[in-house]
């Protein structure tokens, strides 16, 4: 024990702790000696045979190399002190810690040496636990504890490069288990994603992403997306522009310091063993922690309470920050999970900010922050330090009008590929005032907001044509708020210029205008008024609403006509939302549309389609196919749930039995001549890249994997359903189609108000203002039925497809446009007046595409 080891070479406790298990490789099979130093004492790791006393079992305290791992920093202390710890594997000794510095009298051969009583440095040593052979416990005195909060300073751990949220949180504290609570679809795992891109990417530090929900895959297109403000959901069916491809190669250079373990069976157990091997460690995230059970992932349900004492753990021995997202705000579960400090996300009743609330376990609420969503593109930007003021905000009605807080946000995000130089295609000018635009929206400038917004679009309609690309449509979409009147003509989702006629190369979720509303088409509005509620009068042509309610009623399931309103805002209502109607906004990649001006017969001002076909589609003209009454033909057999929504969490499979809504991942679609079967829902995923779905497109979705148009079945990830019933609107569709048949000859009128009461009752399902009386108030029900009208006008194109016809456009629930030969439609189409069937029109490539009453 006389041999010095001051040259072998001294590293510190917290690197030999997480080097512990090569360390002691080396020990045993190269009898090699390290020198560990902490603070100002120094302990030695050593082989056996420099001291022999240590393979006399029981003769010093023993510890299996995970639990030595743990509490290394205490087992160096006691060692330099003079207290050999005994390191084994399993139950066989392997090495041994003694002091490095040792007195000639410190150490003893004699197993009586074992020491009992307090020693110096506050090490304690209860001779009543002897037996137990634990590590005696260590205390600090008041001043070792001051010292050390003035030596660090502030906290200097990791932070979520979000200001507003690192001020209120001073950043993630080391040795601390943080929770991030958030709904799904609020974004709780993109705060994870925030820190660790953060840490990694901006901080080069070391993280280690233990990935229970999405795999590898997702999460770099999440990074992407966030670096670039690329759609997530486009980058998940793997179209990537320029620019991204070289984002993604500069990541994947940059990526080796953030580790991604995304086994399908993770555990808690599993990261702690995982970590400690990992050089320079600084941030663990765990995404995520699942409140519904479900067999496949062991980071679930009733296993949550002990998973999350296992992270705490690792987070004080490693002493570097856990953070892990868990998919539930409920505060009884939060309770359980007892982590050292809480975040929880809730919306807010701007859906441009979410609340984020700081708490910690000892003293409650501390702070928070507000922070604005931008699920589309895989990320929150910060909502706290400098917020635009929003549209409706009456601090400045001048620019509220048109230059409101989320349409500013959007148009600088959207700008961002133009004036960071990795797009061209548009005039240097417009990339000048972009760029502008960009700096005074970073800085929450209004006044100079006011100032550019004149020359931004007089730079905008010098613009002929946008980029045939998803940017150039973005951007288009971006500056449509800030149109002139004429333009507002134009119809919602169709990107158009602020200039006068620009023509749009027609992306893939193309819209289409509805100047007017038809008895099938949709509407952002429910379009109802006060007294619509009301049954129609005894003798009306078509009592709708009267004929609706009686079918419902005649159900034997008893159906639950409303939810009561002290539900709504909890289980899946939420979670409901128009997008999940499907559908399709779509018009074929390779046409062009411009929308031009047309002024109708009342002298009203609209625009309208021109669709430029190209010549290798060959000879013809464009058929217009429009389907008759797609609500009520669908409501012969619309598959939903009488009943209340019960929550089924993951299933392993559809269960025909059932109804209600499905969060699915997106399947694969790589057609170009048919637009995606779920029309568009995918424009809207979660920050998982996942959607939530009615059972019409679960049903449509297995008869495409049956058929092998999909590869596989998507996950369902989560559910909320009921018995399954596909009769409940029967008895309605009977009569509509009834009376359509007698109404639709007669024509005027009589006609006009049956659609209109239709249409009335049929939205009554889920009107959209509170103040708004209904007999109902089922979304599901609403969204069911209009998703099965989607679903229906889908297959029958994509039939006429697989015939070999030419697919142009298929928008909304009714309106199909096929290059056809002249006078001859595609089969498919059965040609008449009823439900099921269509009118058609033909009309030469170039010419205006009249609607409605034009």
């Amino acid at each position: 024990m006389s041999q010095s080891p001051q040259d072998e070479g001294a590293i510190n406790a917290t690197t030999a702790r997480n080097k512990l298990y090569a360390l002691v490789k080396l020990v045993e099979e190269e009898g090699r000696t390290t020198v560990i130093t902490k603070h100002k004492v120094r302990a030695l790791l050593a082989p056996l045979d420099r001291f022999p006393a240590a393979r006399k079992a029981d003769a010093f305290p023993a510890h299996v190399l995970s639990t030595a791992q743990r509490d290394f920093g205490d087992l160096v202390t006691l060692a330099a002190q003079g207290q050999p710890q005994v390191l084994l594997r399993n139950t066989t000794p392997v090495a041994v810690l003694l002091p490095a510095d040792p007195s000639p009298d410190a150490l003893s051969s004699d197993t009586a040496a074992h020491p009992g009583a307090a020693t110096a440095g506050g090490a304690v040593n209860s001779q009543g636990n002897q037996d137990r052979g634990s590590t005696p416990r260590r205390l600090a005195t008041l001043g070792d504890a001051i010292g050390s909060v003035l030596t660090d300073g502030p906290a200097g751990g990791p932070t979520f490069g979000l200001p507003g949220l690192d001020a209120a949180t001073g950043g993630l504290q080391r040795g601390k288990l943080t929770l991030v609570a958030a709904r799904p679809s609020v974004g709780g795992s993109l705060l994870g994603l925030a820190a660790a891109r953060k840490t990694a990417l901006v901080d080069h530090d070391m993280v280690l992403y233990a990935a229970s929900g999405p795999n590898r895959d997702d999460i770099f297109r999440r990074i992407i997306s966030a670096e670039t403000g690329g759609e997530y959901a486009r980058l998940k069916q793997g179209r990537l522009t320029e620019h991204e491809q070289k984002v993604a190669h500069q990541l994947v250079q940059a990526g080796y310091l953030l580790m991604i373990d995304d086994g399908s069976d993770l555990t808690a157990e599993d990261i702690r063993e995982t970590a400690p091997h990992m050089d320079g460690l600084a941030l663990v995230v765990v995404d995520r922690l699942q409140a519904a059970h479900s067999a496949r992932l062991p980071l679930s349900g009733d296993r949550l309470p002990d998973a999350s004492q296992v992270l705490a753990t690792l987070a004080r021995t490693l002493h570097v920050p856990v953070l892990a997202i868990v998919d539930h705000d409920d505060p009884a579960l939060l309770g359980l999970l007892d982590a050292d400090v809480t975040l929880t996300l809730t919306p807010t009743d701007d859906p441009a900010k979410v609340q984020v609330t700081v708490a910690e376990r000892d003293f409650g609420t501390i702070g928070s922050a507000y922070l604005q969503p931008d699920l589309i593109h895989a990320r929150f930007l910060d909502a706290g330090a400098a917020p635009l003021e929003r549209a409706d905000s009456p601090a400045d009605p001048g620019l509220s009008a048109s230059t409101g807080g989320t349409q500013a946000l959007e148009l600088a995000e959207a700008a961002l590929p133009y004036t960071s130089g990795g797009n061209q295609g548009i005039p240097a000018a417009l990339t000048h005032e972009l760029a502008a635009w960009r700096t005074a929206v970073a800085g929450g400038d209004q006044e100079t907001l006011k100032e550019i917004l004149p020359s931004l679009l007089q730079a905008a309609a010098t613009v002929s044509q946008w980029p045939d690309t998803h940017e150039g449509h973005r951007l288009a979409n971006a500056l449509r708020p800030y149109s002139t009147p004429e333009d507002d003509a134009t119809g919602a989702g169709q990107p158009a210029t602020p200039g006068a006629t620009g023509a749009v190369h027609a992306p893939a979720d193309n819209g289409q205008a509805r100047a007017d509303v038809p008895e099938d088409e949709e509407d952002d509005e429910d379009g109802l008024q006060p007294g619509d509620e009301e049954n129609e009068p005894e003798g009306h042509v078509f009592p709708a609403l009267k004929i609706l309610k009686d079918s419902v009623d005649r159900s034997k399931m008893h159906p639950i006509k409303v939810i009561r309103k002290e539900e709504r805002d909890s289980g899946p209502w939420p979670l409901i939302s128009e997008h999940m109607d499907g559908e399709p906004r779509w018009a074929h990649p390779d046409i062009t549309v411009t929308r031009v001006p047309h002024i109708r017969e009342n002298g009203k001002r609209v625009r309208r389609d021109k669709i430029d076909v190209p010549g290798s589609f060959g000879e013809g003209v464009l058929c217009l196919i429009d389907r008759n009454g797609s609500f009520p033909s669908a409501c012969s057999a619309v598959p939903l749930a009488p009943n209340k929504l019960v929550h089924t969490g993951p299933l392993d499979a559809y269960d025909k039995a059932g109804a209600g809504i499905y969060l699915v991942d997106i399947p694969e679609w790589n057609r170009t001549d048919m637009p995606h079967p779920l029309g568009r829902i995918i424009d809207r995923p979660d920050e998982d890249g996942r959607v939530w779905v009615t059972t019409p497109h679960i049903k449509q979705l297995v008869k495409l994997v049956r058929d092998n148009h999909i590869a596989a079945m998507p996950t369902i990830y989560d559910s909320w359903t009921g018995k399954a019933n596909e009769s409940l609107f029967k008895p309605f569709y009977e009569a509509t189609r009834k009376a359509r048949t007698e109404l639709v000859q007669a024509g005027g009128d009589p006609y006009k108000t049956y659609k209109t009461r239709l249409s009335i009752a049929l939205r009554l399902l889920w009107p959209k203002r509170p103040s708004q009386r209904s007999p109902f108030w089922r979304p599901d029900w609403r969204m069911s039925m209009v998703a099965e009208a989607s679903v229906r006008h889908w297959t029958v194109a994509f039939k006429a497809v697989q015939e070999g016809h030419q697919l142009v456009a298929l928008r909304n629930v009714d309106q199909a446009i096929f290059w056809t030969p002249p006078g001859t439609p595609p089969s498919t189409y059965r040609i008449g007046t009823g439900f099921g069937e269509v009118k058609r029109k033909f009309v030469k490539a170039g010419q205006t595409i009249l609607e409605g009453d034009d």
